[in-house]
């Protein structure tokens, strides 16, 4: 009886894990398209300053998802048990993300952060294009390794950064994304009891 039980649990252990890499593979698809397209419009129709500063947001948003995500597994829960018994915004968010930290941060920073350095890869390539039109003082390949060595070092230094603001301020900041999801769930607030009519 226990060993039945025992390959049951790891049958169903096995099928979860197949159908949250089976997710996974489908959100990095879907994501990666999105933000391809996105990037893609903004940086064909954009000026060289206007295609550096999407390329500095792409470096920014990749920083900004890996911040949460070692955030998420930095924080303890027990905070926001006292919140959600005080009902303040966000706090049944925030235990719902805990919880399932390991899922958050694999998304925060595995598929937002890899999708944002390889698009940022892409976006620097289109702006060192558009640098060596406007000025042809150095060659193509110059300004596109410096870019890349640019991209790089702002994605390296600024996630190093970031991982000690998150490690230092974890409950913070997964409030902060827990009031953010609360909003979005709730856009013009959470609705009011009814009231019970009277007889």
């Amino acid at each position: 009886m226990k060993t039945d039980k025992k390959h049951h649990k790891a049958s169903k252990s096995g099928s979860s894990r197949v159908r949250w890499l089976v997710t996974i593979f489908l959100l990095v698809l879907v994501i990666s398209a999105a933000f391809s397209f996105l990037s893609q419009e903004l940086l064909n129709s954009a000026s060289l300053f206007g295609a550096f500063v999407v390329l500095l947001a792409i470096i920014a948003i990749g920083i900004l998802f890996d911040l949460l995500g070692v955030a998420v597994t930095a924080a303890d829960e027990k905070p926001f048990h006292s919140m959600a018994a005080r009902k303040v915004v966000g706090a049944a968010e925030a235990i719902h993300l805990l919880r399932n930290a390991g899922k958050v941060s694999t998304i925060c920073c595995d598929v937002v952060g890899d999708i944002c350095g390889i698009i940022s890869g892409t976006a620097a390539a289109v702006v060192a294009m558009e640098a060596f039109i406007h000025f042809d003082a150095l060659p193509f390949t110059v300004l596109q390794l410096l870019l890349s060595a640019l991209v790089a070092a702002l994605t390296i230094c600024g996630k190093a950064f970031c991982k000690t603001i998150a490690l230092e301020n974890s409950t913070q900041i997964v409030h902060l994304a827990a009031r953010v999801l609360s909003y979005c769930k709730h856009p013009f607030g959470r609705s009011k009891q009814k009231t019970k009519k009277k007889p």
